[in-house]
């Protein structure tokens, strides 16, 4: 199939795989960063109730994981892209505005089912649309460039200091990222 493609859209299909693991990854550590003044701000004890939210978000990603693994083989992987990641930055959005830990809870666990497509379905399209030969360095470059949006996410918290405002960024990213995968 990658002898069909021209190289300039390959390379875009790298990149926009790459940004959607960046968006992934974000995510996926944000609420290990946010995860104590969130709590402390909704008048909550992070130790009490932060591993009932994150087991949440872990079986949104199991859930998620079987999921849009049945909707890319039937579907094909370009609508699990996009499904997973308007349903990432909704969540996200979403967690912005919670005021107590059900809401919180609920947000992170579909979080956690938008998260779960992202990878598989990015990683399985690359390898799809590239020559054998470059397989192993185009999912590096995902995973490389993906790695990186947990260092985002530390830099984000630490100089806005608004835990809401994060998962806003986070939601941000995502629409962003569905707006570059409309035009690719």
């Amino acid at each position: 199939m990658s002898h069909l493609v021209p190289r300039s859209a390959l390379n875009k299909i790298i990149i926009v795989a790459a940004l959607g693991y960046f968006v992934d990854i974000y995510d996926l550590l944000l609420f290990g960063i946010v995860r104590v003044p969130s709590l402390n701000s909704l008048g909550l004890n992070a130790d009490e109730v932060g591993t009932t939210i994150i087991n949440w978000q872990m079986s949104g990603l199991l859930i998620g994981g079987i999921l849009w693994g049945v909707i890319g083989d039937k579907k094909g992987r370009l609508k699990v892209l996009f499904g997973s990641i308007l349903l990432y930055s909704i969540a996200n959005i979403l967690t912005s505005f919670v005021q107590n830990v059900d809401q919180y809870a609920y947000c992170r666990f579909l979080g956690g089912i938008g998260l779960a497509g992202e990878l598989g379905a990015g990683i399985t399209l690359v390898s799809e649309m590239l020559p054998k030969n470059k397989r192993g360095i185009g999912t590096s470059m995902v995973a490389g460039i993906g790695l990186s949006g947990a260092v985002f996410a530390y830099f984000t918290f630490k100089y806005t200091q608004d835990w809401r405002l994060c998962y806003k960024i986070g939601g941000g990213l995502g629409f962003f990222l569905l707006v570059l995968r409309v035009r690719v």
